[in-house]
């Protein structure tokens, strides 16, 4: 659905087989129509008129709730911990099934760097224990 200003259609300035200039503006003024939804005149941009029924996105909280859902359906992550994320993603793609709010591949490129990187740490830490862990002694 397109919103347009209250008389697009009145002014080439204003939109008048001018598409560019077709544009949504809120409609202000006192004894303005259009501001007070009234019968008859054009739609005002307000929430609901995003998604239609058949585009309706499916939030999933866990790797489960993939299992249900069909390819074709639209599909994001909900707000779950790192881990869960994971676990999520690896399994979409095992489904092929496409993920709104994450892109796959890069996702897991960078978790897999990050674990190495940890391992890598503990590693050191291991290697090099510090001289300073002895318990201090009071000098007097």
């Amino acid at each position: 659905m397109t919103f347009l200003r209250r008389i697009s259609n009145r002014y080439s300035k204003l939109g008048k087989r001018r598409k560019k200039k077709q544009v949504w503006r809120r409609p202000t003024g006192r004894d303005n129509k259009m501001r007070e939804r009234r019968r008859g005149y054009p739609a005002r941009v307000s929430i609901g008129y995003k998604n239609t029924e058949n585009e309706k996105t499916i939030v999933i909280y866990n790797s489960k709730e993939l299992e249900k859902i069909d390819k074709k359906s639209a599909v994001s992550i909900g707000n779950v911990g790192m881990k869960k994320k994971i676990e999520i993603v690896k399994k979409a793609k095992e489904l092929r099934i496409q993920l709104l709010n994450v892109n796959m591949n890069t996702f897991l490129e960078k978790n897999k760097l990050k674990k190495k990187e940890i391992k890598k740490e503990i590693k050191k830490v291991d290697k090099n224990p510090k001289s300073n862990d002895k318990p201090m002694e009071n000098k007097k």
